[in-house]
């Protein structure tokens, strides 16, 4: 590989902005899906969607849950395209995330929502999708343009629309100073040392990541990252899960990378990851917490949200890590920009 930055490392450090834009300009838009969530006060918030966005999703359902105290249910997309199954949701509210818009399952299944009862709501990259002119409500992420296979900005963003709506949705002050330490952390870690992780991933074959809650909604990220481009094979799973079956592979100098977040979930992450490193585990953290297998990141102010932050570290890692091995982490060969499914 060349020595000019991939599209993949100068898109990571978009990430700020459009953040920043992002929560700035849809003021408007976050106080009506507060409003309408105050109003229909629905017993459950269905999401759908693929790749990068379903982790985003994931993030917003520990989240949601964690905070509003309402579950949210991910909608598989075949059940409706390929099954033609019907929804009944009733004053609900559904919510389909989406970088291009242009998927014609997901599409289907917000469809299928509208006429099962529920206000639909499309997070999108492209405001000019048939997504959005389908939804009833349209949030932008103003991430921009995105040229690398591999989504960053808008996978950050779209991360950050959705905790910015559990805000509104909640009205948690400590989740609003969060959000706005939000795009001054992100231009922050973007100067995070993450090299003393690369000599235990550049010969190996496999791996795990792991977290609990918000940072095993993080670590499904970071796993689909390191497949597609590095060609890294990575699994991902709560650090509660791993401590069953997946354990019988953890072998001297396995390679673990984890997403911990400074909040209730430390401590039990903390003796887990203890009992990994006893079996051999090779284990890079990514916390605000320094510590010597850390790579560290600054922190919101708000726990939660700091597994955001992590990511953009982890990007700069895992797109040097591909460089390195020879392979261009903006096109890999087999996968394109917008995947169209159903």
């Amino acid at each position: 590989m060349g020595k000019h930055p991939s599209l993949m490392f100068k898109e990571t450090g978009e990430a700020a902005d459009a953040v920043a834009r992002l929560l700035a300009r849809e003021k408007p838009v976050f106080a009506e899906i507060g409003r309408l969530i105050g109003q229909r006060r629905p017993s459950v918030v269905t999401v759908a969607a693929r790749g990068s966005s379903d982790h985003a999703v994931s993030f917003f359902k520990y989240l949601f849950e964690i905070t509003a105290g309402i579950p949210v249910a991910s909608i598989g997309p075949s059940v409706v395209s390929v099954y033609r199954a019907t929804l009944n949701v009733p004053n609900g509210l559904h919510v389909t995330v989406s970088q291009s818009g242009a998927s014609p399952d997901i599409i289907a299944v917000q469809e299928e929502a509208k006429r099962g009862g529920a206000t639909t709501l499309a997070v999108v990259n492209v405001e000019d999708s048939p997504l959005a002119h389908a939804a009833d409500v349209v949030l932008p992420i103003h991430a921009g343009e995105e040229k690398s296979v591999a989504a960053t900005k808008s996978f950050i963003a779209s991360a950050a629309a959705l905790a910015a709506l559990t805000q509104a949705a909640t009205g948690e002050a400590a989740l609003t100073g969060g959000l706005t330490q939000l795009p001054e952390m992100l231009r922050r870690v973007c100067e995070a040392d993450c090299a003393d992780a690369l000599p235990m991933l550049s010969d190996a074959q496999s791996l795990y990541t792991a977290g609990r809650g918000p940072g095993f909604a993080i670590a499904l990220e970071a796993a689909l990252k390191a497949k597609e481009t590095a060609k890294l094979h990575a699994e991902a799973f709560s650090l509660a899960e791993l401590m069953h079956g997946p354990m019988q592979l953890v072998e001297r100098g396995f390679p673990i990378l984890a997403f911990l977040q400074e909040d209730e979930a430390l401590s039990a992450s903390t003796a887990a990851l203890d009992k990994l490193k006893a079996l051999g585990a090779g284990v890079v953290c990514f916390s605000s917490r320094a510590g010597g297998d850390t790579v560290t990141v600054p922190s919101t102010g708000y726990a939660k949200l700091d597994p955001l932050v992590a990511i953009a570290a982890y990007y700069r890692l895992i797109e040097r890590l591909a460089r390195e091995r020879g392979l261009d982490p903006d096109t890999p060969e087999r996968l394109r920009k917008v995947t169209e499914t159903m």
